[in-house]
């Protein structure tokens, strides 16, 4: 009986461990001194200050925190409009429409790669920063929506009635009560989209430009001949700001609710 109980801990365990090892070995041989990933020379920083040197580097990672902001302050807009307007419908076809909204989400990226790069080449968009906002923005919406329509569903229904029967109209309403209710959930929702975006590579693929690089797609282009140590630290240094940007955007969603 006691083999049977601990038969979940070690599958856990085995499961966490092929995981999260390549992730702690990118990192630790991110301070490897020697040139060749799989041999331990001693610890040295060399790597990152190569990184640092590297002036392509540090324009995709330019594009990708202006794709970044600007997709989520987009997505952010959108879906938060999509949200409160949505809680006001009560159309039949409501679930069906709030459904589609959200396939964005569940439609596997290189399908909608392939469309987004279809539906741009059909409009005549020169493919570059613009078109890789739109893309980005699109698979953002979702996230938004869905944390804000969850922090509407349980405000206080009260609160925007009272201001209502005070003489306040609709717009002074979101604007005085709903939109400070429902902040900590847009800022979450930014930051879990901002980190999507800034993490994606396949449908950045599709609908970039030649002369616009982002950073996954940097990384991913470089691995074509090898991982190198200077990938090793951009990977790094990649994964802490992915994990800063996660645990802030789940403090604020805590805070939410």
């Amino acid at each position: 009986m006691k083999n049977r109980t601990k038969l979940p801990n070690i599958y856990l365990g085995i499961i966490l461990f092929v995981i999260y090892l390549p992730i702690v070995l990118v990192v630790v041989y991110s301070f490897n001194e020697s040139k060749i990933s799989s041999v331990w020379g001693g610890f040295s920083l060399r790597w990152y200050e190569t990184l640092f040197r590297d002036k392509d580097m540090f324009e995709a990672l330019v594009n990708s925190i202006v794709l970044g902001l600007s997709s989520s302050l987009a997505a952010a807009i959108i879906g938060t409009l999509g949200a409160v307007g949505f809680t006001k419908i009560t159309a039949r076809t409501k679930n069906v429409v709030e459904y589609i909204s959200m396939l964005p989400m569940m439609t596997p990226e290189i399908i909608l790669g392939m469309v987004f790069m279809a539906f741009f080449s059909l409009l005549g968009l020169p493919f570059g920063m613009t078109t890789l906002i739109i893309g980005h923005t699109a698979f953002c919406i979702p996230y938004i929506y869905m944390l804000v329509k969850a922090r509407l569903v349980g405000m206080d229904k009260s609160l925007p009635e009272a201001a209502r029967d005070l003489g306040a109209s609709e717009t002074r309403v979101f604007f005085d009560i709903t939109l400070p209710l429902i902040a900590p959930a847009i800022a979450s929702g930014m930051l879990l989209s901002f980190a999507m975006s800034f993490d994606d590579v396949i449908i950045s693929l599709f609908v970039t430009g030649v002369n616009v690089n982002t950073l996954p797609i940097k990384v991913y282009t470089s691995l074509k001949t090898g991982v190198t140590p200077e990938i090793n630290a951009l990977c790094t240094l990649m994964l802490a700001f992915t994990i800063l940007v996660v645990t802030v955007s789940a403090l604020l969603g805590r805070k939410k609710s």
